[in-house]
């Protein structure tokens, strides 16, 4: 699920079905004001379950209204009051009628123009939407691959923009080989390890601090912990946070204050906010 940003549309959901079978749903769901009650506004079909679901990160209402999903494709969709129609679909094989399932994306804050997605077959793609000529009062949307690379040793589970520098060419990535990488898009020719697994576990998830981007949490396949990082001090763990009895799920920072994260474990109780302060754990 994700909430839109748009001022124009508060407190809007899209929600992705989960059915192991290829026809799954999308819901657009919003808030009716006057009744205080969530309405469906709109439900399409999309092949296989989302990974992922992301509104297009525009705060100001400056772009048209979208919508972008990953499973077997990254999907853009256009959404309106009265229909959300499938915009362009972005695949990077198009020589095959096979394709390596998308396990993930993230959609640039600072320039909503680029996407990338992690795929199991190690690599991650950077796209570029592109709004072409205007069909009647439309502009068309379309995407190309503005690069593509072999990432991990394994399969690519995770995928994230970074507010560093700017915020628009630093990303990272988590994968089976148990990994954290750091990503420049003005230097794609290396990456930065700044976390390996101990025991090379897999690491499913990593997410950016909202309000210090030098930290980022990541957690590892069926562990309790959420691991927090510093891209300043490669390879160290700032903090392990332990307060679950089972495997970590989901992992969110708070967005008004960089020393809070919310987690959630398989024991279906929430954890969170948990404090911790980094000043403190670098001093000792």
């Amino acid at each position: 699920m994700n909430w839109t940003v748009r001022p124009d549309k508060r407190f809007r959901l899209a929600l992705g079905s989960f059915v192991e079978e290829y026809n799954n749903k999308v819901q657009i769901v919003g808030l009716e004001e006057k009744s205080s009650e969530f309405v469906c506004r709109s439900t399409f079909v999309h092949p296989y379950p989302t990974t992922k679901i992301m509104w297009i990160p525009d705060t100001k209402g400056a772009h048209p209204d979208l919508l972008a999903t990953s499973g077997d494709y990254l999907r853009i969709w256009r959404v309106s009051d009265a229909e959300t129609h499938l915009e362009c679909l972005l695949n990077n094989n198009k020589n095959s009628d096979f394709c390596a399932p998308l396990t993930s994306f993230d959609w640039n804050e600072v320039d909503p123009n680029l996407l990338g997605t992690s795929s199991i077959d190690t690599t991650c793609t950077i796209w570029g939407l592109e709004t072409g000529q205007v069909l009647g009062r439309v502009n068309l949307v379309s995407g190309h691959v503005k690069t593509q690379l072999i990432a991990h040793d394994k399969e690519v589970y995770d995928i994230s923009f970074s507010r560093v520098g700017g915020g628009r060419d630093i990303f990272a990535s988590v994968g089976a080989d148990g990994s954290v990488r750091m990503f420049d898009l003005r230097h794609m020719e290396h990456s930065t390890i700044i976390y390996e697994h101990p025991l090379h576990h897999p690491l499913l998830r990593l997410c950016w601090n909202k309000q210090d981007p030098n930290y980022l949490a990541t957690m590892a396949m069926d562990s309790p912990e959420v691991v927090i990082l510093d891209v300043r001090l490669p390879c160290t763990p700032v903090a392990k946070l332990s307060n679950h009895r089972a495997c970590v799920n989901g992992i969110a920072w708070a967005p008004h204050s960089s020393c809070h994260i919310c987690t959630a474990g398989l024991q279906r109780s929430f954890k969170g906010p948990q404090k911790f302060y980094f000043k403190l754990c670098l001093k000792t």
